[in-house]
Order: C-alpha cells, then structure tokens, then sequence
C-alpha cells in the first residue's frame, strides 16, 4: 500500500517547525528548546512524516532499560483522518522495539477521545490517571501501557 508521507529523523533545523506544529495541534504545546533538546537526548526517538516537503506530523519517543515512552505525537489538522497517526504510532514503536524496549507507556488527555481510540485500537491499557496533570486547559492525564514482542 502506497501512503502519501515520508518519515525521517528529525534534525536541530526542523526545532522552530515543529514548535509551530505543536502550537498548533495541543493547547499546552512544547516550546522549540524542548524540540532542540530531544535532539541532543541519549535514548531519543525522534522523526517526522513529511508530505511533500512539508511536515505534517512527528512522533518524539524514548528508550531507556528496556523501557519506552511516548512523548509526544502530533499530526497537522488537514491531515487527521487519513490514517497519518496509525502510521507514525507504527513507526514509533517499531523503533522502541528495535532499541531493546519490552513496554511502552504514555500519558494522554482525557477528554481526547480519538488518541484514546488510536491507542486502544493499537492494545494500550488504562493503568494509572495522573490528577491535573495538563495545565492549559487543567485537566487529567490517562497513563496508558503496551507491552512489545522482541524485535
């Protein structure tokens, strides 16, 4: 199956992009120095899905002991419901598993029904609720869990 997007690692210039990316997909966004900073993170998975020449999603993960976290994932607007997010979560978890990582963790807004679906349908669990854990709008996280076969 052809998909229209193209992954690559993400690199220090695409910092201020995928600042204004995050400013636009999440109320509580990243600011371009926590961009920079993954970049330079040991144990950091950190790519983007380009459309064209235009990112239109990104995906920052790490791995650390055999364990993974997902950052952060972020798809553009126009390009949500089209499957982009299927695929950046695939890619991403893809490389946890091929850095040693055995589950995955992640926190997620609770009122955001379609990343809840997109996690669910992929075999995340609820496992644990971090009380006021988002700032703007206030509100409580969902920490959700994977465990991964071996590479």
């Amino acid at each position: 199956m052809d998909v229209p997007w193209q992954f690559r690692p993400a690199t220090r210039a695409d910092a201020a992009v995928l600042a204004g990316l995050e400013r636009r997909c999440f109320s509580d966004p990243w600011p371009a120095n926590a961009f920079t900073s993954a970049l330079h993170a040991p144990h950091m998975q950190l790519f983007v899905a380009e459309a064209g020449l235009e990112i239109v999603g990104y995906f920052v993960g790490r791995a650390v002991a055999g364990e993974g976290e997902i950052l952060n994932l972020a798809v553009v607007p126009e390009q949500r419901g089209q499957g982009l997010g299927r695929w950046l979560l695939e890619e991403g978890l893809t490389r946890l598993r091929q850095a040693g990582v055995g589950e995955v963790f992640l926190e997620v807004r609770a009122s955001n029904a379609a990343a809840r679906a997109l996690y669910r349908a992929r075999g995340f669990r609820e496992v644990g609720r971090r009380r006021e854990y988002y700032r703007h709008p206030v509100e409580d996280a969902l920490v959700l869990r994977l465990g991964l076969a071996p590479a």
